[in-house]
């Protein structure tokens, strides 16, 4: 297996002059622009003391200077700590102190509401605008390295000090690389720990399953700081030498399409809400019109209806693609129906970010409607089950694409394993007799949303109990928005039943100021019965929906 950055070095070296980053409505980076920017990056790390090894926090939205900064991280040998920037400020801060990050890379504005004293092993915050100083420990010292970057790396290296310039020591495959945080309130976070193998395994996989031709674009929309997105949105395309716009938030429906209609991407890589929305908003009702019902129920009209339905689609995505992967949830069934009546060249993902991420993978000629592909090459997937066919049972899989744990908590790591070695992936599903997976339900309590965000309700439940009159709480998921199902307090102070509705919804909004917008609660519901608990007091999550 290929180290992943000697693959991106190769190619930074034979496109130097070719276009490779921009922020879309934006500045455009070359292959060159990056490899100058790397060395400037690896400047500042040398002038502050970072050593390889050393964490790097990254919290802010997509960008280019986002992919530059994890490159430079990753090319120094250091660990790249990618953070949600939907997080409020104090959690980054958590999770950057957790993590043992030297360095935060963040936006001025977030830096501004960051608690520093949360932070105490913090040298310097650098501002991803534009590489500026926002913070050094040591007064000075910073903007001092920058200045003298300034006097020393040019504005962009010349072809001819290229082999030079992107000359990087690359470490050993089985090296942490990233530490991804999947979530950012609770007391002991999870940082799932990646190695440069995991990555480089789904990098070749990808790079061999989907090749780049020269001249291919794509768009990123999806948050790097979650795998799906860091992986298949940007370090894969750019180790195949494609141009990758990056949007910095996902976009409505409308600039999204003007986007697509500019970038023109080979390949469109998504979660199932933006397809849904799409479809919902521009497809399906023109579908459902009855004079098109009655047409689409006449075979060689219908054919003609669903290819020029096709084309109109193809071209709205902005003519070039050759595959939507969706990935993230499950798409709904009457959208996908409708995705494979007018023949999308569609397919569904399967992964986590313990994989790194992927899991299973199929081309959209072989998928099969309703399964999530196939284990992807180095991975073995497997069925906790007696009959992996027919009885459903935990997916759980071992390869190459695996973590090392979670970061500083042996406890969660060792629960996740299994004796033999194998990932429990909380999911429960079956596979058929040509390997096709099919997921049947999550095991675990996480929410995933359309959106592809991972939502723990134990950590929302946790605030939520804190406040007034709460005795227990649940968070549950109800055509796609959060409720709080809630056990009030015995000691209500003889207050009526609308004071306490009152109060419960004054903290549904005392609880949604502490939260990022992804996994707001919408609306409360009072137990008057209180929940149903098992021998050890747990709530039976399974009868509340």
């Amino acid at each position: 297996m290929k180290h992943y950055l000697s693959i991106l070095k190769d190619t930074i070296c034979a496109k130097w002059e070719n276009p490779a980053l921009s922020d879309y409505n934006g500045k455009t980076y070359t292959f060159a622009h990056i490899a100058t920017d790397i060395k400037r990056i690896h400047a500042i790390f040398a002038g502050l003391g970072v050593q390889p090894g050393d964490k790097v926090a990254v919290a802010a939205k997509n960008s280019a200077h986002w992919a530059i900064t994890f490159l430079a991280t990753t090319t120094y040998r250091a660990v790249v700590v990618p953070i949600l920037n939907d997080f409020l400020p104090a959690d980054i801060a958590t999770l950057t102190d957790h993590s043992e990050s030297v360095v935060l890379f963040t936006e001025a504005k977030m830096w501004d509401n960051m608690p520093l004293d949360m932070m105490p092993k913090l040298k310097a915050a650098v501002n991803t605008d534009d590489f500026s100083a926002l913070y050094s420990r040591e007064e000075g010292l910073l903007e001092s390295i920058i200045e003298e970057n300034n006097k020393h790396i040019p504005a962009v290296y010349s072809s001819s000090l290229k082999h030079e310039v992107a000359d990087y020591t690359i470490g050993d495959l089985d090296d942490l690389a990233v530490i991804n945080y999947t979530s950012g309130t609770t007391s002991s976070p999870k940082g799932v720990m990646l190695t440069s193998r995991n990555i480089s395994s789904n990098i070749e996989f990808a790079l061999n399953r989907i090749p780049v031709k020269e001249g291919d674009t794509l768009m990123s929309m999806l948050p790097m700081a979650h795998m799906y997105g860091m992986a298949f949105e940007f370090i894969y395309p750019l180790c195949g030498g494609a141009h990758v716009y990056f949007l910095g938030k996902t976009p409505t429906p409308t600039i999204l399409l003007k986007a697509l209609s500019d970038i023109k991407p080979y390949l469109f890589i998504t979660v199932p809400l933006v397809l849904e929305k799409i479809f919902k908003g521009k497809v399906m009702p023109t579908l459902n019109k009855p004079v098109m019902r009655i047409a689409t129920a006449i075979p060689g009209v219908r054919n003609l209806i669903y290819g020029k339905v096709r084309k109109t689609l193809l071209n709205t995505f902005g003519g070039n693609i050759t595959s939507i992967v969706v990935g993230g949830a499950a798409i709904s069934r009457p959208v996908e129906d409708v995705m494979r009546k007018v023949g999308l060249p569609y397919t569904v993902g399967y992964g986590m970010t313990e994989c790194a991420p992927l899991i299973g993978y199929e081309p959209w000629e072989t998928f099969c409607v309703g399964s999530a592909g196939r284990a992807v090459d180095n991975v073995d997937v497997r069925i906790d089950s007696p009959n992996p066919a027919k009885v459903v049972g935990e997916i759980q899989v071992k390869g190459a694409n695996v973590m090392l744990g979670y970061y500083k908590n042996p406890e969660a790591t060792a629960a996740v394993f299994t004796e033999d070695g194998y990932l429990r992936t909380g999911d429960l599903g079956i596979i058929d007799a040509q390997g096709n997976i099919f997921i049947r339900g999550r095991s675990k309590c996480m929410i995933l949303t359309a959106n592809g965000q991972n939502i723990y309700p134990e950590e929302i439940e946790s605030k939520l109990n804190s406040m007034p009159y709460v005795a227990e709480s649940l968070i549950v998921e109800r055509d796609k928005r959060l409720y709080a199902l809630i056990a009030v307090a015995e000691n209500t102070d003889g207050m009526s039943k609308e004071e306490i509705l009152a109060t419960m919804e004054q903290n549904r909004k005392d609880l949604n100021q502490q939260l990022p917008a992804y996994s707001q609660v919408l609306g409360v519901e009072i137990m008057e019965e209180g929940f149903e608990h098992t021998p050890k007091r747990s709530i039976k999550r399974f009868l509340y929906k």
